[in-house]
């Protein structure tokens, strides 16, 4: 290999280079974060300005200028000479602003950029979560709409159980979606800002600033958060704001990947089945050796970047029951990799359940010859009251029904038959006046679950779909 190293000789995190989109990419990429330091920076001179500091007009131009015309390889050097991210920033910053130098940062701690930015890129990463969980309940709540009556064999602890619809199936996992988002509404809700602060946030640095004048220290706290695109602050902070603000983001994330986990486990059984299958494209390769496969591979992979997300949770918990008193240093290293890593996640996760859900591929057929295999056992109790209506013996009858019923078990398998129940009903004099085949209707075994389809839809999911209907994420193309 030659001298130097290429693009591929160094590791790069898979959840950017292969699944999440560019957008969460992008939100998480040191140029946003240190752009967004200048923002605050900025943020914070004018509003010293305003509250009544000496600091000039003209400074606040120069920072502006300035503001996107970062030297990161100036900021690189700096850091290795100083061991600090922050002050190496905020000194190449003031060598782009000689006037304004002076005024960069004051009053502020390290905190103040980092802490607000994270805030900031927390809440820019729950908007575009929430337009993407928002695209995959429309397209389930299409499917369900669609498929409302279309009877399928239920299951119980994986066991055929009685028949429920395609649909209302759609709708468990649509209803797990909902609480999704209800949970994301809740965070994005409470979220605040920590706005300034100081070293141990008791806001002294800016009230010194202020000869001691308690009014204009809050306002500034204010004004700082409203420039920011913020309504309201956290009232008490140490130097950072609670890390169980962060684990209660993580925790919205780790809903999402729940859901989307039992949604894509489902479908793989489901596949087995050849009942329901994700898209599955012309020229795609199920299996290198076994040429006729269709893997549901998105679904499988969903369930396992869903996993990272639910794992990375923990680390969160554990950072947050870490904080010693008003700050230590060791979230910083979890933090920097557990946020972007779980929004990453997230994305990933999102973007092909919005992908799937958008191109779920339907066999009625295939639904009909399992409904049939478990309906005439499911139909005994029907057929049971039927022939006690037409003045039969309720005792007697059920006893002809279990002989009648374990014989067609042995059939079925000890001998690799056809289920022959109602055949066998069917020639005993005892059901003579029932008519069987009525009583096979499949619809006549689903219960409300079309109607609940319904109900659900128009009560729960299409008012909030047409509310949001600007914020909904069309785009759900996937790299692999």
């Amino acid at each position: 290999m030659g001298e130097g190293r290429g693009e591929r000789d160094v590791y790069d995190s898979p959840l950017v280079t292969r699944y999440a989109g560019p957008q969460m990419a992008a939100l998480w990429s040191p140029a946003r974060k240190f752009r967004l330091w200048r923002q605050l920076w900025i943020a914070l001179a004018e509003a010293e300005m305003e509250v009544g500091l000496p600091i000039s007009p003209e400074q606040i131009a120069e920072m502006r200028a300035a503001a996107d015309a970062i030297d990161f390889a100036r900021a690189e050097a700096l850091e290795r000479d100083l061991r600090h991210d922050v002050m190496a920033h905020v000194r190449a910053f003031a060598e782009q602003c000689p006037k304004a130098g002076p005024i960069i940062h004051l009053g502020a701690t390290s905190c103040f950029v980092g802490d607000n930015a994270d805030l900031v890129i927390l809440r820019e990463g729950l908007g575009l979560l929430r337009g993407r969980l928002l695209a995959v309940m429309e397209a389930l709540a299409d499917f369900a709409a669609k498929h409302a009556r279309l009877a399928t064999l239920g299951f119980t602890h994986y066991q055929p159980a009685q028949l429920t619809t395609v649909g209302k199936r759609a709708c468990l996992w649509l209803y797990d979606l909902l609480m999704d988002w209800r949970a994301l509404a809740h965070a994005l809700g409470e979220l605040r800002f920590r706005g300034v602060k100081g070293t141990t946030g008791t806001q002294g640095s800016f009230l010194r600033l202020f000869d001691g004048d308690h009014e204009k220290v809050r306002r500034l706290d204010r004004l700082v958060a409203e420039k920011m695109g913020f309504a309201g602050v956290y009232s008490v902070t140490g130097q950072t704001y609670s890390r169980k603000a962060d684990y209660q983001v993580l925790t919205v994330l780790s809903g999402i990947a729940q859901s989307a986990h039992k949604f894509a486990n489902d479908l793989r059984l489901l596949a087995n089945r050849k009942e329901l299958e994700e898209p599955f494209e012309e020229k795609q390769v199920g299996s290198s050796a076994m040429a006729y496969k269709r893997n549901p591979m998105r679904a499988e992979r969903m369930t396992g970047l869903a996993r990272v997300v639910m794992a990375l949770v923990p680390a969160a918990a554990a950072t947050a029951a870490e904080q010693w008193l008003e700050r230590t240093l060791d979230d910083s290293a979890t933090r920097r990799i557990v946020l972007p890593e779980a929004f990453l996640g997230a994305d990933a996760v999102l973007r092909l359940y919005q992908n799937i859900a958008a191109g779920l591929v339907v066999y009625p057929k295939m639904c009909a010859r399992h409904i049939a295999d478990e309906l005439p056992f499911m139909a005994t109790e029907n057929i049971l009251m039927a022939a006690v209506k037409a003045g039969g013996d309720r005792q007697a009858l059920h006893e002809k029904i279990r002989q009648h019923s374990h014989a067609a078990a042995r059939r079925v398998k000890l001998e690799g038959g056809e289920n022959d129940l109602l055949a066998r009903l069917a020639a005993d004099k005892a059901f003579a006046k029932v008519d069987i085949e009525a009583e096979l209707a499949p619809e006549r075994f689903v219960g409300r679950a079309p109607e609940q389809v319904e109900e659900f839809l128009a009560a729960e999911v299409r008012p909030l779909l047409v509310a949001h209907k600007a914020e909904i994420s069309r785009e759900a193309e996937i790299k692999v």
